[in-house]
C-alpha cells in the first residue's frame, strides 16, 4: 500500500499523519488486529523523519488508540486492552475515580530561579526561571495534600490560568502539551512547621512524599512535582502484571 501526505499544505506534518494513522486504524484491514508500517518504511514512503512519524504514534498511544509493542510492531487496540494512561492518573483522576469530590484550597504561583536539581532535570542553565505552582487541596471537610510543581520554560504557561481546571487538560488543550509519561518517587517523612499548619495536623506527625517527574511523548521532560500527604488520609497502591 502506498501512503502520502501533502508536503505544500499549511497543515503540520506530524498532525497529518495522524490523520493517516487515524484513517489506517478504522479500516477493517487493521482492525482485525495486522501490524501497522513501522516507523521507519512508513517515514521513507512519506519522505518525513522518522521522529515526525513517532510523534504522531505516540500520540496515538496516548489515546489508546494504538498498542505498541517493543521489538514486535504497533497495532490498532482491542477494546480490552489496558493502556499505560490507565496506569498513571493525575490526581483529579485518581480522585474522580475514587468518588472523592476536590477543593483546592490555596493556588499560589510565582517564578523562581531554578536550583541544580531542578535545572538538571529540565536540562536548563541553573538559575533560568521557572514557574511555581503550590497548591493545597483535599477533601471538602479538610485539606490532605500540598503540592509543588515545577514547569519547563518551553511549557508556557503563564502563572495566570484558571487552575481550577486539572492542570493536565490545562496543558493539553490550551498549549498542547501532552503529560505522556510519569517517574515517581515515594518516601516517608515527619512534617515540618509549614506543612504541619497546612495539612492540619501536628509538627512532626508522619506524612507521605512523592516526587514525580512528568514527561510528554517525545521523553521531554514538563513538570516537576512534589507532593505532601497527610498519613491518615492516604493509601498509595500499587497493581503490577507479570509478563508471561
Amino acid at each position: 500500500m502506498i501512503f502520502s501526505i501533502d508536503h505544500k499544505s499549511p497543515l503540520p506534518l506530524h498532525s497529518q499523519v495522524e490523520t493517516l494513522l487515524r484513517d489506517l486504524i478504522s479500516s477493517e484491514e487493521y482492525k482485525s488486529g495486522k501490524f501497522l508500517p513501522n516507523e521507519v518504511n512508513l517515514a521513507k514512503q512519506l519522505g518525513i523523519s522518522r521522529n515526525t512519524v513517532r510523534q504522531a504514534t505516540n500520540k496515538l498511544v496516548y489515546e489508546g488508540l494504538l498498542v505498541r509493542k517493543k521489538g514486535v510492531g504497533t497495532r490498532a487496540a482491542d477494546k480490552s486492552v489496558d493502556t499505560r494512561i490507565n496506569n498513571w492518573l493525575s490526581f483529579s483522576q485518581e480522585m474522580s475515580s475514587k468518588g472523592i469530590q476536590i477543593k483546592n484550597y490555596e493556588v499560589e504561583t510565582e517564578w523562581v530561579d531554578s536550583t541544580e536539581e531542578i535545572a538538571n532535570f529540565f536540562r536548563i542553565p541553573i538559575g533560568k526561571k521557572v514557574l511555581k505552582m503550590m497548591r493545597l487541596r483535599g477533601r471538602i471537610e479538610y485539606p490532605f495534600v500540598y503540592f509543588i510543581s515545577y514547569f519547563h520554560p518551553m511549557v508556557g504557561l503563564t502563572g495566570n490560568e484558571d487552575f481550577t481546571r486539572p492542570l493536565y487538560e490545562i496543558l493539553e488543550k490550551d498549549y498542547s502539551i501532552i503529560a505522556k509519561l510519569s517517574k515517581e518517587e515515594i518516601s516517608a517523612r515527619a512534617a515540618d512547621k509549614l506543612l504541619a499548619q497546612k495539612l492540619n495536623i501536628n509538627p512532626g506527625d508522619a506524612i507521605l512524599k512523592r516526587r514525580r517527574f512528568v514527561f510528554d511523548p517525545g521523553g521531554r521532560p514538563i513538570e516537576y512535582n512534589i507532593g505532601y500527604y497527610r498519613a491518615d488520609s492516604f493509601i498509595y497502591t500499587i497493581e503490577s502484571e507479570r509478563d508471561v
